[in-house]
């Protein structure tokens, strides 16, 4: 082979790589750019700027452990909506962990800011999330330093995007015209929000709907993760952005992405069903047991170090 041509194959192979590096670092810059307009639309700020339990911000790069509100809210026509899912993440990045814990909708406790003892789901809909994150505060008496509200109805429109989930469920059933058989599930958006709302066909109520909400939550996060996903990243960005809405600003979402990242691959559930049912006024309640609520308390306080 002559000079001229190893050169002109050099050439070419350099040329090759030069044209995937930028198209690389292009690709990437868009994807910047999709996710901080993203980031964006998801900000929505609260009033108060620290929770009335903490004396002193939560600071990420001093890898202080912190609390997530998951509010899935149920929003419709003629209705202020309601926080149908519940779900309290405590983060420790030290031990590399999160404490999750989902509280009964129909839990009975005190509306802070109303004045009413109701069900904790009903604090949404009485005062938004300022007043949702106050009621949670005070029943399990930790500060909650961020919220992410997601659209339940729209939820469809992000497990769609992300291609589907796959999870391992335990409880065969059925809800209508769809069948959710045991083992390995594989599911659209349409049949994941069915999957998570069942509560009516399994025999242990609200507490199984609480663990199909940790297998979905998983999924998707496992799913959203993949590299298929990443690729169909305007998609998932977009879903996101019309159906998410967090305090938590890009810069903060950035430190937790660096120091916490490690502390999402154990998540440790926190079961609350010592409780019981109870009429009042005709209107059904989940009443706590309180030594199951306080061992609650006293396990996330030692969580976020308290």
């Amino acid at each position: 082979m002559s000079k001229v041509t190893r050169k002109k194959k050099l050439l070419w192979i350099l040329g090759g790589f030069l044209i995937l590096l930028f198209s690389g670092i292009g690709y990437l810059l868009m994807m910047y750019m999709n996710l901080t307009d993203t980031v964006d639309m998801m900000h929505e700020p609260i009033e108060r700027e620290l929770s009335d339990m903490r004396e002193k911000p939560v600071v990420f790069k001093e890898y202080d452990p912190f609390s997530v509100l998951l509010l899935g809210v149920d929003e419709r026509d003629n209705d202020g909506g309601r926080s149908d899912t519940i779900i309290i993440l405590a983060v420790n990045p030290v031990l590399k962990s999160t404490k999750m814990v989902s509280i009964p909708r129909d839990t009975l406790t005190e509306i802070e800011g109303k004045g009413v003892r109701d069900k904790i789901n009903h604090a949404y809909a009485f005062g938004g999330i300022e007043m949702a994150m106050k009621s949670v505060e005070y029943l399990l008496d930790i500060p909650i330093d961020y919220v992410v509200q997601v659209n339940m109805e729209s939820f469809k429109e992000i497990v769609d995007a992300i291609g589907g989930i796959t999870v391992n469920n335990m409880l065969d059933f059925k809800v209508g015209e769809e069948s959710f058989p045991k083992g390995q599930l594989s599911m659209t958006g349409e049949e994941a929000l069915t999957f998570v709302r069942m509560r009516y066909e399994d025999p242990r109520g609200d507490f199984g709907r609480q663990d199909r909400q940790k297998l979905v939550i998983q999924a998707v996060l496992k799913q959203g993760a993949s590299v298929n996903s990443l690729l169909n990243y305007k998609g998932i960005f977009s879903a996101i952005g019309n159906n998410v809405r967090t305090n938590m600003t890009f810069d903060e979402m950035v430190d937790v992405q660096a120091n916490y990242r490690d502390s999402v691959n154990s998540v440790d559930q926190i079961y609350i069903n010592e409780g019981h049912g109870k009429m009042m006024n005709d209107i059904w309640y989940y009443i706590m047991n309180e030594d199951e609520l306080v061992r609650t308390q006293n396990e996330l306080k030692t969580h976020l170090e308290l």
